[in-house]
């Protein structure tokens, strides 16, 4: 479902060259292709030094003022843990709220934070930077990631970047993690519609899709089975979720993120089809929806795509949002 590549940070997405490499393009381009099972392990695994250690940080919270002394020098990355939290150790796969701050390390100027979110405050899928979002040149998440996984909960933490070419600044990325998010949708039940395809969730939160009798729908309809409270999901911003999807033929499911060790998404609405679009945008975070599209909204003749001429079904969580300013 993915059109073109979002950076979302760019400094960043050109920092995290340094951290690890990010590869070509996921199959099957549906939607955006999750992170595998959570891994447990640190991924990067970065050190302190002197670079990272120099860093001051004077307040918390949306009051923090991050500053990088005069004749400070950062030629690697690394990592200080300026005040440890008491909750449990992050990893790849936790879905976690957090306020950041982007620092030129030469200025101490900000140069991208997380007051585009509610409060100042954005949801982070941790990745590995490896699978989930492969489709974009590179993006926040890896960077988010070194800068916090295996610290507690609650940890406020400087990541320090050194230049990615001749001429450019080092950066800092400084992040608080606060809290943990839900992987499934937790807002009010919903009555359901007569006539849309039906959802069952087990234990865990995992959908089974019902196709019910009748032709498949000629427009696109989207019903809320779920409402949540959170933040509306504008056009363009960087949504976090889970999904399932079937085909409306058979029932068959043809993607999915509980597949791949229930791990949740992150794409933004306008890389992805018109029917998926149209079952995000304008929804609340905490919502699940189930959306029904005819090929039109989903690959249409597409010659070759295995869902060529296929109506299309998705049940989709909606876990996050962010705002997203695009690059380019």
């Amino acid at each position: 479902m993915r059109k073109r590549p979002l950076i979302v940070l760019s400094t960043v997405a050109a920092a995290t060259l340094l951290l690890a490499g990010c590869s070509g393009d996921a199959a099957p381009d549906s939607t955006a292709d999750p992170t595998s099972t959570p891994n447990t392990a640190c991924m990067a695994d970065l050190p302190s030094g002197a670079g990272s250690d120099a860093v001051v940080v004077d307040g918390e919270g949306a009051d923090a003022k991050v500053s990088v002394p005069a004749g400070t020098e950062i030629t690697a990355a690394e990592r200080t843990v300026v005040k440890e939290g008491s909750g449990d150790d992050l990893h790849a796969g936790d879905l976690v709220s957090l306020r950041y701050q982007l620092v030129d390390a030469a200025t101490s100027e900000v140069l991208a934070s997380s007051s585009l979110g509610p409060d100042g405050v954005v949801p982070a899928l941790l990745s590995s930077g490896q699978s989930q979002q492969q489709n974009y040149d590179l993006t926040q998440e890896f960077a988010f990631t070194a800068a916090v996984e295996c610290a507690p909960l609650g940890s406020q933490v400087a990541l320090a970047l050194p230049p990615v070419q001749d001429g450019s600044n080092a950066n800092i990325l400084y992040v608080e993690t606060i809290e943990k998010l839900p992987t499934t949708a937790s807002g009010e039940d919903v009555d359901p519609v007569e006539g849309m395809p039906t959802v069952e969730l087990d234990d865990e939160g995992a959908p089974t899709i019902t196709i019910p009798d009748g032709d498949a729908p000629t427009e696109t309809e989207v019903e809320t089975l779920k409402k949540g409270d959170g933040p509306v999901v504008q056009s363009g911003d960087l949504v976090t979720v889970q999904y399932r999807g079937v085909k409306w033929s058979d029932g068959s499911e043809f993607d999915s993120s509980w597949g791949r060790g229930a791990v949740p998404a992150q794409f933004p609405t306008t890389g992805v089809v018109t029917g998926f679009k149209m079952a995000l945008e304008g929804q609340t975070v905490g919502s699940q929806v189930v959306v029904a599209m005819p090929p039109k909204d989903g690959y249409g003749a597409s010659e070759g795509n295995e869902l060529q001429n296929e109506s299309l079904v998705f049940v989709v969580d909606i876990l996050g949002t962010t705002p997203i300013a695009q690059a380019g």
